[in-house]
């Protein structure tokens, strides 16, 4: 790597030629203030409070956008520098409405924290403000444009990451916006609703849809039997919001938290994890060996699902009819858990905390009713219940340890690591590896399908099956790919998962905020920090296999007979519907022709 000599503020350093003046300043310990820009995603110069001088270039540059080369002198803070930035934030701020005490932000704001740091208590500027209507028509995300600081984080990431490309910014000047196309509603037009532009928002633009009133309201009333489920990357994240480092597992805390908020029943979504591969597990080997339709591809995923059904329907068999286990986990409290424990499914409200925004779209989707009820009532973020935490006063550092309740608190490690990417094939390769062969698998640990590459693949020897091709995608635009390549027949696989999160659900879009400063800070990637804790406590288990799982052997046993029985299938496999691409194009022209 070509290396070459710089000054930044009088210090002497040398850094990789090509990278910017921002990442220099960075190497040499140098904070230069950021708003618009997020590593490796959003590097346009657009909110100008990088700005800085450079030597024999005229006037203020952008930092996250100048290159840097030998030479180069560098001053982050001087007078005029410290004026600029001031005066670029008091611009924002002119136009931005003073809510910050309500707003879904409050002390997590970037731009708070930006006007805070460079002593910002007055604003000089004033004038009239931009007024749109917000956005609340998604059962997912909401949308408040007149919080909206055109950064365009959002709209990279739903462009140059996701590959949905439902956000741009249109209309000029004053009247700018970062809407999608048409000033049309997420709900009309092709959203998954991931969330990851929530993920990306700096300030109060982009939030999930707040559902914790309607969860206590269900504590709260004497007539409903309230359990409640938890995903396997809550726990890998949860402890952010009280202080815990980026990657410590809170999964014993987490549920003396939740108990103590009133859930009358404390369960593990990982038991429905388990359930899964069970049952996506068989339906591979029926499929390789009955000659059906492959490759077979994961089904866990909403945002995935529903990109999938918008972009790709011609892949919609290929899809596991497996419901993800937060629904399979629904139909099952109301059916089986309701009949084991003598409570009226009619008086049982599920709630599942999840670290995932699209999950509040899949519970309403209509089909997902077996039981005869919805399978879930309510959808809680992983940041949607650290709220609940705190309303209620809990030191969340002095819970107790506490186990979840039996019979669907019980898991294994295999149902732990769905919280990653690779997670599921892992898993689902745990268990077909040892059905198919007889054979005690030595070594768990399938190491090729982990990491945070786009793509990964791997082979996997299963006599007598013979060699099987899989291949793992998080993220839409890595999915979308993978698919072209499928579609092109230019790669051949028998089981593909698919995420629609970049790093897989702990980098779901409920997950814990981490902002573009923060991220520049982590010596290690934070997605990959919340997997290794995940792994970690996948390895202390005592069981690392699904099939192992007693509760899930005791559950068909008593209930459901067998996997891809006549009741698994009424309760825990679903079917698909093909959407229409472009909607919000496919409205606009209707409304026009």
């Amino acid at each position: 790597m070509e290396m070459v000599n710089i000054t930044i503020d009088g210090q002497k350093v040398q850094v990789p030629a090509g990278i910017t003046v921002l990442e220099a300043a960075r190497m040499a310990g140098i904070k230069i203030p950021t708003l618009c820009y997020l590593k490796e995603i959003n590097k346009i110069g657009a909110c100008r409070v990088c700005l800085v001088e450079i030597e024999r270039a005229r006037g203020l540059q952008a930092s996250c956008v100048y290159p840097v080369m030998e030479g180069t002198v560098v001053r982050t803070n001087t007078p005029a520098i410290r004026e600029a930035r001031k005066a670029v934030v008091e611009l924002i701020l002119s136009n931005h409405p003073m809510e910050c005490l309500t707003c879904e932000r409050n002390t997590k704001c970037e731009l708070q924290a930006l006007a805070k740091q460079l002593g910002i208590t007055d604003i000089r500027f004033k004038g009239e403000n931009t007024e749109f209507p917000k956005d609340t028509s998604s059962p997912s995300i909401v949308r408040n444009p007149d919080k909206c600081i055109l950064c365009r984080r959002c709209v990279s990431v739903c462009n140059q990451i996701q590959g949905v490309g439902v956000l741009g910014t249109t209309d000029r000047g004053f009247e700018s916006i970062v809407a999608p196309a048409f000033h049309h509603q997420l709900s009309e037009v092709d959203c998954v609703y991931c969330g990851q532009c929530v993920n990306v928002c700096p300030v109060g633009a982009l939030t999930e849809k707040d559902d914790t009133q309607l969860v206590w309201d269900a504590i709260n009333d004497p007539e409903k039997h309230v359990v409640v489920q938890t995903a396997p990357a809550v726990r890998a994240a949860l402890g952010e919001e009280f202080g815990y480092q980026v990657g410590t597992s809170v999964t014993r805390q987490m549920v003396a938290a939740l108990r103590r908020l009133g859930f009358d029943k404390v369960f593990d979504t990982d038991f429905t994890a388990d359930l899964t591969i069970l049952e996506e597990g068989n339906e591979l080997l029926e499929r390789v060996k009955n000659g059906g339709k492959l490759p077979l591809i994961t089904s866990c995923s909403p945002g995935w699902v529903k990109f999938c059904e918008h972009n790709y329907p011609e892949f919609l068999d290929n899809l596991s009819t497996a419901k993800s286990p937060q629904q399979m986990f629904g139909a099952l409290a109301k059916t089986y858990y309701a009949k084991k424990c003598g409570v009226d499914p009619a008086k049982i409200f599920s709630v599942s905390i999840m670290p995932c925004t699209a999950k509040k779209f899949e519970r309403q989707r209509p089909e997902l009713r077996d039981s005869g009820f919805a399978d879930v009532d309510a959808v809680l973020t992983t940041r949607e219940l650290a709220k609940m935490i705190k309303v209620a006063g809990m030191d969340f550092a002095a819970l107790p340890e506490e186990q979840y309740d039996d019979p669907m608190g019980i898991s294994t490690g295999a149902g732990l690591i769905f919280g990653a990417t690779g997670g599921v094939m892992e898993a689902a390769l745990r268990t077909v590896y040892e059905v198919v062969t007889g054979k005690t698998l030595k070594d768990l640990d399938f190491v090729g399908v982990r990491g945070l590459e786009g793509v990964k693949e791997a082979s996997v020897d299963l006599p007598p099956l013979g060699t099987v091709k899989v291949a793992v995608a998080h993220g839409l635009g890595n999915a979308r790919k993978l698919l072209d390549k499928v579609k092109a027949g230019e790669a051949e696989y028998q089981f593909i998962e698919v995420m629609a999160c970049p790093g897989g659900c702990v980098g779901g879009g409920g997950q814990p905020l981490v902002g573009g400063p923060e991220r520049m800070e982590l010596e290690e990637d934070y997605r990959a920090l919340r997997a290794k804790a995940i792994y970690e406590e996948d390895k202390g288990m005592p069981l690392r296999k699904s099939h192992e799982n007693p509760a899930v052997q005791a559950l068909y046993e008593e209930f459901l007979v067998k996997p891809l029985g006549e009741k698994s299938h009424h309760l825990l496999h679903t079917h698909y519907t093909p959407r229409v691409k472009n909607q919000a194009l496919a409205a606009w022209r209707e409304k026009n022709k």
